[in-house]
């Protein structure tokens, strides 16, 4: 019988560099599977569907949650994003590990629903640092930037529900941190 595989939760404001981590992690840890996230926002440029989200109508989420298809899901800067719980329950019955890059609010749905994921925040260095990533990413308006700066306030208020919080102010660390406690917590899920 196959170990189940353990559950990263990874989240954190936009701009705080929690995608550039989360992907430089799997890079570095080839039992971990990242869990894509169902969306109801348009792509992005170069964004492919099925690889970086499962882009759905507002209409087709809708009828998924009343299903009960999704693990967790919230509604963020004018768009739905959830995770579907069959995706997940596959990949850890595999015995692979999961991560999960999503916001607080489905942090903590995630938490009620599985007790023994591990909850990490990612943190900007400051707000200022925060809005200059924001503005550096050439993605967004100034005031979509702003909108998401002042989002992050009210997000950096749920950073102490996580069990860990990282301040990405040095990538290297903020890396090399985030992986200590990945590997941490299968050392112990592999002597539990």
């Amino acid at each position: 019988m196959t170990k189940q595989g353990v559950l990263l939760v990874v989240s954190g404001p936009s701009g705080s560099g929690k995608t550039s981590l989360c992907r430089a992690l799997l890079e570095r840890a080839p039992n971990l599977r990242l869990s894509v996230s169902a969306t109801t926002r348009p792509p992005r440029p170069g964004e492919v569907d099925g690889r970086d989200y499962f882009f759905l109508s507002e209409e087709d989420f809708k009828w998924q949650v009343e299903e009960g298809r999704f693990l967790e899901h919230a509604h963020v800067h004018g768009h739905w994003y959830g995770t579907r719980a069959e995706d997940v329950a596959r990949m850890r019955e595999a015995g692979h590990d999961v991560l999960l890059e999503i916001d607080w609010q489905g942090a903590r749905q995630v938490a009620e629903r599985c007790p023994d994921a591990c909850r990490i925040f990612i943190l900007p260095p400051s707000i200022e640092a925060l809005r200059e990533r924001l503005t550096a990413r050439g993605q967004d308006a100034p005031e979509v930037i702003e909108a998401r700066v002042q989002a992050a306030r009210e997000e950096m208020a749920h950073a102490d529900e996580a069990h860990h919080r990282i301040v990405n102010d040095d990538f290297d660390q903020a890396l090399e941190t985030l992986e200590g406690i990945y590997r941490d917590l299968t050392r112990a899920d592999a002597s539990a």
